[in-house]
């Protein structure tokens, strides 16, 4: 099952997608894809409903697509999750998960434009595997308590500012959360359609030229574990989002290669959770 919300910025209207490719809206049963509808049973209605036939068919076609889940709390990152990421980028493959935030009004709708902010000269792209908390996750006893709090799954752009993120100061946090900085989706796939999160592959092209070409199966962390290490030092609540980290190719590993100009534009895909597309343009 794929969640999906459709319209104007703030005006989104939440609809599912079947196994079948038939999108049907949710009005009748939600006004938004957000915390409190995961919290409250969501998907579970969502999926009883669509057993039922309940449901209007909705043709989406032509409306644009919003991020899918409304207004996260809070957008938690994972850095250096990959060890080929890590060694492009002359890092050493950490012990223990390195964990930093990201402003969550930061997410943006899949398709929509990005902004290179001003002053910017590395502007560069992450492709990421984004998982969505559909349950409080505190203390969790073991990595295997963590599946039954994961809502679904989404492609993820972490787009970065180098020079901001490395040289201007200790923290990540001002190349990492420039407004647009996290176009999210298309799709939230619930994970009965994602057997394994840990076996899919990650592409990215710039300009329709590859850049990343990776599989999840080469996280340091799997999805498991950190859903689980993150629990024991903040709690997540429905509607967060955490960004699992990068394959290796993102232009700040690869000396020479262009970072982002204004109209560059750059393709995401994950294997069953669709494809997102932005265009750069200047702030």
């Amino acid at each position: 099952m794929k969640l999906l919300r459709v319209g104007e910025p703030g005006a989104e209207t939440p609809i599912v997608r079947d196994q079948d490719g038939t999108t049907f809206a949710l009005s009748g049963l939600t006004d938004d894809i957000d915390g409190a509808f995961l919290a409250s049973g969501g998907i579970d209605r969502v999926r009883a409903a669509l057993a039922a036939g309940s449901l209007p068919a909705v043709d989406p076609a032509g409306l644009r697509i919003g991020a899918p889940v409304a207004r996260p709390g809070k957008v938690v990152c994972i850095g250096l999750n990959y060890r080929d990421h890590a060694e492009e980028t002359g890092a050493a493959v950490p012990e223990r998960p390195v964990v930093f935030l990201k402003d969550p009004s930061t997410v943006v709708g899949p398709f929509d434009p990005v902004l290179i902010p001003r002053g910017s000269t590395k502007t560069d792209w992450e492709v990421e595997l984004a998982v969505v908390i559909g349950r409080e996750a505190r203390y969790l006893e073991d990595p295997g308590a963590a599946r039954a709090c994961i809502a679904g799954y989404a492609i993820s752009n972490d787009v970065s500012e180098r020079e901001f993120q490395i040289e201007y100061s200790a923290q990540w946090d001002l190349g990492k959360s420039c407004e647009t900085f996290n176009p999210l989706g298309p799709w939230l796939v619930t994970p009965d359609e994602v057997r394994d999160p840990q076996s899919l592959g990650l592409r990215l092209t710039v300009n329709g030229e590859s850049r990343q070409d990776g599989s999840t199966k080469n996280m340091v962390f799997d999805v498991a574990y950190l859903v689980w290490y993150l629990s024991r030092y903040m709690v997540l609540r429905p509607g967060d989002v955490i960004n699992t980290g990068t394959p290796a190719g993102v232009a700040l590993g690869l000396p020479g290669t262009p970072y982002l100009r204004e109209g560059d534009t750059v393709e995401l895909t994950i294997d069953g959770l669709g494809t997102q597309r932005q265009t750069f343009r200047n702030a």
